[in-house]
């Protein structure tokens, strides 16, 4: 039975980095690629033991090393992604970078045969055999177990506006779903995910993973997989909501700006401050909003009094925490919109070929 500590959760502000990508043939369509890549020809160098494969056998995760300050996450990300493409064109392979891969069609496609995805098929069936999303997780190291809860407990609020301005799915088995981000409306149809609840203390989240576990409801803790999680294995603070991004420059602005978050609420949570108390409906109402419409969302204020639109989140950030990348991101055509655009324009064949990051 894995479960974690609170033993693990013993330092501060360091940064660790997952994102998964798809496998795709010289066309850039799906295609099975885990066993050359993961199984046969295990990579050396940074990409040793910080490679894994996800449900199919097109989709691949990476991990960066424990980043140590955060002025190094842009060249450990580069790194990571410039090591996974050169070990896929070794064998053959190219590597595509989206929430959804838009021609992927789940059942034409083969999943792992790994013993833990076998047992999510048989115990989930349909949402799971489904289930060809690809995300972009940050861990940000939080120095006591009942700080990194609360912090875990107000991230929620921010997490649609990030959501928003992440969103990089539009295309779902070969069609427009009409939302901005459909990854997170396919992955949320899997038990344990979407937004959690409010957690009073780190020995109430303990007492939950706990019992899932023993219950059966889930074989590992590894199966919570909700938008925000204290992970008590790696002593972190895991914010799991963006879609994946093509352009590495958009993964280093979230990762940046979570890392400057979680420091906000950390410092916050040290003053003695009162957490928030917004409804976990409304927190879901935001999610939707910025699953629909991206980055024209609106979203409840905290406090429940106003709505603010994903410009005046990301004004009011960059100039609360003084970090940048939110400001670069709304700036540049959205995932989903560049998305759209390329394939009213020049159809899949462009379209699929703009998601590789050769």
């Amino acid at each position: 039975m894995e479960l974690g500590s609170a033993d693990a959760f013993d330092r501060m502000g360091t940064l660790g980095v997952e994102e998964e990508f798809y496998i795709v043939d010289q066309h850039a369509r799906p295609t099975s690629g885990i066993q050359d890549l993961v199984y046969d020809h295990p990579p050396t160098g940074i990409l040793a033991d910080r490679i894994d494969h996800e449900l199919f056998q097109f989709t691949i995760e990476t991990q960066t090393p424990t980043i140590e300050d955060v002025s190094s996450v842009d060249g450990a990300v580069r790194e990571v992604r410039e090591a996974l493409v050169d070990h896929a064109a070794d064998h053959g392979y190219r590597i595509a970078a989206a929430g959804l891969h838009p021609t992927a069609k789940w059942r034409e496609l083969d999943h792992a045969t790994k013993p833990r995805y076998q047992s999510q098929l048989e115990r989930i069936q349909y949402p799971q055999h489904r289930n060809t999303t690809s995300g972009l997780h940050v861990h940000v190291g939080v120095d006591d177990p009942d700080k990194a809860t609360w912090i875990a407990n107000e991230l929620r609020w921010y997490l649609p506006p990030l959501l928003a301005l992440s969103a990089n799915s539009p295309f779902w088995c070969g069609f427009d779903t009409g939302l901005a981000s459909a990854r997170a409306k396919i992955f949320e149809a899997l038990p344990n995910t979407g937004m959690p609840t409010r957690f009073e203390d780190y020995a109430a989240y303990d007492r939950f993973e706990r019992l899932m576990v023993e219950r059966g409801s889930i074989e590992d803790r590894g199966e919570l997989w909700y938008d925000v999680r204290p992970h008590t294995g790696h002593g972190t603070v895991e914010v799991r909501t963006p879609d994946v991004q093509t352009d590495p420059e958009r993964t280093i602005a979230f990762v940046e700006y979570v890392h400057a978050l979680v420091e906000d609420l950390a410092a916050r949570y040290e003053d003695g401050e009162s957490p928030t108390t917004l409804r976990r409906e409304f927190l879901d109402a935001n999610k939707w909003r910025a699953m629909r419409y991206g980055r024209d969302a609106e979203f409840t204020t905290p406090d429940a009094a106003d709505t603010v639109t994903v410009e005046e989140f990301v004004a009011a950030e960059t100039d609360r925490l003084g970090v940048d990348g939110l400001t670069r991101l709304l700036a540049a055509e959205s995932g989903a919109v560049r998305q759209r655009r390329i394939h009213r324009e020049e159809g899949f064949d462009a379209l699929c070929e703009s998601l590789c990051i050769d």
